[in-house]
């Protein structure tokens, strides 16, 4: 490892108890920064409202000043109940297609991110995924922490255990796999980073709108390569929020991650084009293995502040 990125290892990870609710809340009041957490949910019935309510109980609720100011669950699609389940949680509720309508939505995850910055205001934005089980809000309050308290951070990941059935560390299956491998070999300064996948993570406003974002699951990686670019490797931090449950992909499934993943990074890499931005996969049928085909992810939204609705909304 990089000396640096070991004295960065010292300086910029944190635990979530090193920053206790109070101290958060008089940091808010001094500063006026405003917060803003996002949920990007697609049928998520069964955990959306479990973290829509801890949020609303530990950090909105009764307290002398809310630490989280909007509460955003931004449907991207879902064919059950995720929409009213969060907003009789408390939230409020967008739908992905009616934030910047004059686009047409493309599928993915970062195109979910994306839009949201449009549907909210907050100085810092938290990201938080939807299907997250036996939910703690100090994965909101650990990651918001630092940029309350560290004027100089500016993009803050959640690390965590992620268990894997009753097997204690073995998540992250595409992290150990694909995205630490790239990250070593291509940006070494990233190395430090425990779960440089995870879709928990808090960022300033003025740094989120200068970055182009990934259309697809490999806006994680995305982002965190852009942020190390555009901003510094002091700039980024990440605190331990203790222990992540949630529900697993299947092996195609990570496959298609990873896939995807690959390709952002081949894309920061050389700027260049895939040759065939498509994966094949097999599955048994009853005559043998049948291919299927799908798409990598190929396209990126550009950064926020160039998009016309967002400025005017600025200027406003």
């Amino acid at each position: 490892m990089l000396e640096e990125v070991e004295r960065w290892l010292t300086a910029r990870s944190w635990d979530a108890a090193d920053r206790p609710l109070d101290q958060l809340l008089a940091r808010k009041r001094a500063t006026g920064t405003t917060v803003s957490v996002v949920l990007p949910a697609l049928d998520e019935e069964e955990t959306v409202g479990d973290i829509v309510e801890v949020i609303r109980r530990d950090l909105i609720d009764g307290l002398p000043v809310p630490l989280v100011d909007e509460l955003v669950v931004v449907d991207s699609g879902s064919a059950d109940a995720t929409a009213r389940v969060a907003a009789e949680a408390g939230a409020r509720v967008v739908h992905r297609d009616a934030i910047l309508p004059r686009l047409p939505a493309l599928p993915g995850k970062g195109e979910v991110l994306w839009r949201s910055l449009l549907a909210t205001t907050g100085d810092v934005v938290c990201f938080v995924d939807a299907d997250l089980r036996d939910f703690s809000s100090s994965f909101v309050s650990g990651i918001v922490g630092p940029l309350l308290t560290e004027p100089d951070v500016q993009f803050v990941k959640a690390m965590y255990d992620r268990p894997l059935g009753d097997a204690p560390g073995q998540g992250g299956r595409v992290t150990e796999l694909v995205a630490r491998p790239l990250l070593n070999l291509h940006w070494p300064r990233l190395a430090g980073f425990v779960q440089p996948l995870g879709g928990e993570y808090a960022v300033r406003r003025r740094l989120l709108e200068r970055l182009p974002f990934p259309v697809g699951y490999g806006v994680e990686l995305g982002l965190l390569v852009d942020a190390l670019h555009t901003v510094g490797l002091d700039a980024l931090a990440q605190v331990d929020v203790g222990v992540r449950l949630h529900r697993h992909q299947d092996g195609q499934a990570l496959g298609r991650m990873a896939a995807a993943i690959y390709r952002t990074a081949q894309l920061r890499l050389s700027r260049g084009h895939l040759v065939r931005p498509e994966l094949t996969q097999f599955e048994r049928g009853p005559e043998g293995f049948v291919p299927h085909t799908y798409p990598v992810d190929t396209e990126e939204r550009p950064p926020m502040r160039g998009i016309e609705e967002y400025t005017r909304r600025r200027v406003a």
